[in-house]
C-alpha cells in the first residue's frame, strides 16, 4: 500500500535574497548591485535584520528594462530595408 499523498501546494516565495533575486533575473550578484545602485533594480525591503527583495517588485523592474532597451532592429530582422531605413 503507498504512502499519504503530499497535497501542500507548491509556494512560490514573495521575498527573494539578494542572491535568490539576482539569480531570479539573470544576473550575478555583483551586477544585481549596480543594477540596485543604479535605480534599475528595487531597493530590498528590511524585514528585521534581512533584507528582502519583492519578486513582484522584481518584475516590474525587469519588465521596464526590457521596453528601455526597445530597438527598431530587433522587431522583425526579416523587414526589408531601403536607403539605410526600416521600410
Amino acid at each position: 500500500m503507498e504512502g499519504p499523498i503530499d497535497r501542500k501546494p507548491s509556494i512560490r516565495p514573495r521575498g527573494l535574497s539578494r542572491s535568490e533575486a539576482a539569480l531570479y533575473i539573470g544576473v550575478s550578484p555583483g551586477t544585481f548591485d549596480k543594477l540596485v545602485r543604479e535605480g534599475l533594480m528595487p531597493e530590498p525591503i528590511p524585514i528585521r535584520t534581512r533584507k528582502v527583495w519583492d519578486r513582484l517588485r522584481l518584475d516590474s523592474a525587469f519588465e521596464s528594462l526590457a521596453s528601455d532597451n526597445d530597438n527598431e532592429w530587433d522587431d522583425d530582422p526579416w523587414q526589408p530595408i531601403e536607403n539605410d531605413r526600416l521600410i
